[in-house]
């Protein structure tokens, strides 16, 4: 069940979102785990400075294929400086001086700091040699990291020779980079044609010798593997030679496919087989032939006439993969089904949510406007839950009738409208392998999709222009969608303090704040000469920016410039904690947040503790990530302990989501009177919970739920920043320090581990 509100704009409001574009969206999303979508209102630059800058080169997709391995190679047009992956390659030099081509755009777009981390290296370790490559941190790029990698170097008049010679050198430069994503443990890489440009080295060989060297690495290599490898360039020369080389050396490897089909015994005579892609905005499109129930992606749409999943050929396939738990879940959900959706469980289906989907026509909506509505609505409540693919089959082909070309044109046309709101999801059109006719028809319509998409005139407004709803332009607004009514609400009553309210001042409190770096501190110093001014402050162990004195509008506009530095700051910690987990753990740094039920007794266990606190639990989720657990119980083993405690912080929405990624750290949750030290504190009771963290003004209260190892304890004092020692030798230390019988403080967050997620509404009075 997902929650929708739309919050109407005007007046200084609609200027105000005018000039803030994507970035509130990001805001809201980190901020409340909410999507955000904006209408009727078009957006100036984004903000300067703070918000990532949209590339002049629209990112393109290519091609894809892929390895033997299981890793995608893909071909991209787009800018390495807004591009987000784990990594980006640099073309270096051996002093990793970035003056010119791709290393100064990366330098001057990440900061100084690039350069300075690269001087420093050569300081320690010398000048590399042709062939090395070194990770630095990427500054404020929109990736975690950069790999400097120095490539061959050739005279401008070489001859065939000397690129004979060079080969064996680019080679160990690729091999080298693929070395530290595997070190760095990467998911996601993108590489430029390295040696071509400013080094000289023919663009064909260049892209043969990388390709080549890309399939020779994963074929013989073993540990980790990184989900995808991207070849990145912004001039069309260089994405044409390696959209080739990839077709002549990975094309009789791997079919271009977004994920390998898992249809076996295809007719010889049936339609194209490969896949057809599209990129529409931060959309991509992929058409492929396979069997529904075999997709990987995190959504599979169903498509039902009733609670029967035995009715339909999806329904059924989808039903006998799944096993019978699908169909007893959805007898028991299918009279609360929210519009055209019930979504279930995946059950033994290898994605995270089904969603069963009703396109039925009735007096109100044509057929074609339920469908596409239907399309839409599975997109937007996959993006609210923060899902980040979805897989379709051609609904209503079947037996609700619609025709082909018509069911294509709807359910594209959906896509379309979603591309609009500037929204992130990959999305597949799945057709049965034998069915060629509707292929056909979705297969026009992407390749119609691709020349619009790719024509100049191409705009959100003509977009929308097109779609069949009409062409009146939407009124200015803004919607929230979320997994639950909280996260709508408290994104809503902040929004309308914000945008709506005469604030004067705008306070942020966060102690992220004291993470800022230099390049922060610039930007706080260019809002200051606009018209506002900005205090920093840090007082009982809380850190908060003041924005005041200016024009309400400035103001406000200056808060989300303040906010949007926030998000960067937080998930560059993000990363880096995640790097600093697998290096210990060795695992795959992932987690879930598992809804559970209200009639379950998981539910009904916390339930009583916080209704005697005059807190009605609306949601209780399950926080599962085996990379903290297992560094929890080596920290317990560690300690000497083998129990723990059930204890209990009260954190803000916003950092729900990195207590179940990384685990617990001071800044998430400082006490209000943080007497006992500056470590992480917890409390054995609700009602001691409420009395650490008071949040007399908030609506909805979040609770976190852990397992805490305290150990050797003593009394804690203001100002410690590690326990004391337990006797004479400072080398020995107590495991924590307490603030009386319910609080316990300690200053490892391995020492906890997050096992619920407790959100509660407080009772109306």
């Amino acid at each position: 069940m997902t929650s929708k509100l739309d919050i109407p704009l005007h007046g200084p409001s609609v200027n105000i979102v005018r000039q803030c574009g994507s970035a509130l969206s990001d805001i809201i999303q980190s901020k409340f785990g909410c999507v955000a979508i904006i209408d009727g209102v078009s957006f100036e630059e984004d903000l300067s400075n703070v918000q990532q800058r949209r590339s002049t080169v629209v990112p393109k997709k290519k091609c894809d294929f892929t390895l033997r391995a299981g890793i995608k190679v893909s071909v991209w047009k787009a800018d390495l400086t807004n591009f987000q992956v784990d990594a980006v390659v640099n073309a270096a030099n051996d002093q990793l001086k970035h003056y010119g081509g791709l290393a100064s755009a990366l330098c001057s777009a990440g900061g100084p700091q690039i350069q300075r981390q690269s001087d420093d290296h050569i300081r320690v370790h010398g000048n590399l040699k042709t062939g090395d490559a070194i990770v630095t941190d990427a500054g404020s790029l929109p990736c975690r990291k950069i790999i400097h990698a120095v490539g061959p170097q050739l005279f401008a008049h070489h001859s065939k020779y000397d690129v004979d010679r060079a080969e064996p050198l680019l080679e160990k430069a690729i091999r080298s980079i693929l070395d530290r994503v595997k070190e760095n443990h990467l998911n996601t890489v993108a590489i430029p044609a390295i040696s071509s440009g400013l080094f000289n080295y023919p663009l064909p060989q260049c892209a043969d010798t990388i390709v080549k060297t890309l399939k020779e690495y994963y074929e013989f290599s073993s540990g980790y593997f990184p989900k995808e490898i991207m070849l990145v360039n912004n001039d069309d020369p260089s994405v044409n030679e390696m959209e080739r080389a990839c077709a002549q050396i990975l094309g009789s490897h791997a079919p271009v496919t977004y994920s390998q089909p898992t249809a076996q015994g295809w007719s010889k005579g049936s339609a194209n087989t490969s896949a057809l892609n599209a990129q529409i905005e931060n959309v991509h499109v992929t058409l492929k032939r396979g069997y529904i129930e075999e997709q990987r992606t995190d959504v599979i749409v169903n498509t039902v006439t009733s609670r029967d999943l035995n009715q339909g050929q999806i329904s059924k396939a989808l039903l006998q993969k799944a096993g019978n738990g699908m169909q007893q879940e959805m007898n028991a959900v299918y009279s609360n089904k929210r519009g055209y959706m019930v979504i279930t469980h995946p059950y033994k289906l290898q994605c995270k949510e089904v969603y069963h989907t009703s396109c039925t026509e009735n007096y109100r909506s044509p057929a074609q406007q339920t469908l596409s509505s239907s399309v839409l609505d599975c997109l937007l409540t996959a993006q609210a839950k923060g899902h980040k693919s979805i897989a379709f089959p051609a609904i209503g082909t079947g037996g609700l009738g619609f025709k082909k070309k018509e069911a294509a044109c709807a359910m594209l046309g959906a896509v379309k409208e979603f591309a609009t709101k500037l929204l992130k999801m990959e999305v597949y059109f799945v057709i049965f392998p034998s069915d060629d006719e509707t292929f056909k028809a979705f297969e026009e319509q992407m390749k119609q999709l691709k020349e619009k998409t790719s024509h100049p005139s191409f705009t959100h407004e003509t977009e929308r222009r097109d779609d069949f709803h009409g062409s009146r332009a939407p009124p200015p607004q803004i919607t929230l969608r979320a997994s639950s009514d909280a996260a709508t609400r408290e994104a809503e009553r902040w929004l309308q303090g914000l945008l709506f309210g005469s604030p004067g001042a705008v306070v942020i409190s966060n102690n992220f704040i004291q993470h800022f770096g230099e390049e922060e501190h610039r930007q706080l110093s260019r809002l200051m000469k606009k018209a506002v001014s900005i205090e920093e402050l840090f007082q009982i162990g809380r850190a908060s920016i003041i924005v005041h004195e200016g024009l309400n509008e400035d103001v406000v506009v200056a808060a989300l410039q303040v906010e949007a530095m926030l998000c960067n700051i937080q998930r560059k910690f993000i990363a880096e904690e995640e790097s600093a987990m697998f290096l210990i753990s060795r695992q795959d740094v992932s987690f879930e947040r598992k809804m559970i039920d209200s009639s379950y007794p998981e539910f009904s266990v916390r339930s009583f503790d916080f209704t005697s606190r005059e807190l009605d639990v609306v949601k209780v989720e399950k926080v599962e990530n085996a990379a903290l657990k297992m560094l929890f119980d080596l920290k317990k083993k560690q300690l000497g302990c083998s129990t723990s405690q059930k204890m209990f912080q009260c954190i803000s929405a916003q950092f729900c989501e990195m207590v179940s990624h990384i685990g617990f750290h001071a800044e998430y949750a400082p006490p209000d009177d943080p007497a006992c030290g500056e470590g992480i504190y917890f409390a054995r009771t609700v009602r001691k919970a409420m009395e650490v963290w008071k949040q007399p003004d908030n609506e909805y209260l979040h609770f976190v739920e852990a397992e805490v190892v305290t150990g050797k304890s003593c009394p804690g004092k203001p100002g410690l920043i590690l326990p004391p020692a337990v006797g004479s030798d400072p080398q020995i230390r107590h495991d924590s320090v307490s603030g009386g019988p319910d609080i316990s403080v300690i200053f490892s967050g391995y020492q906890a581990l997050p096992t619920y997620i407790i959100t509660c509404k407080r009772f109306r009075r």
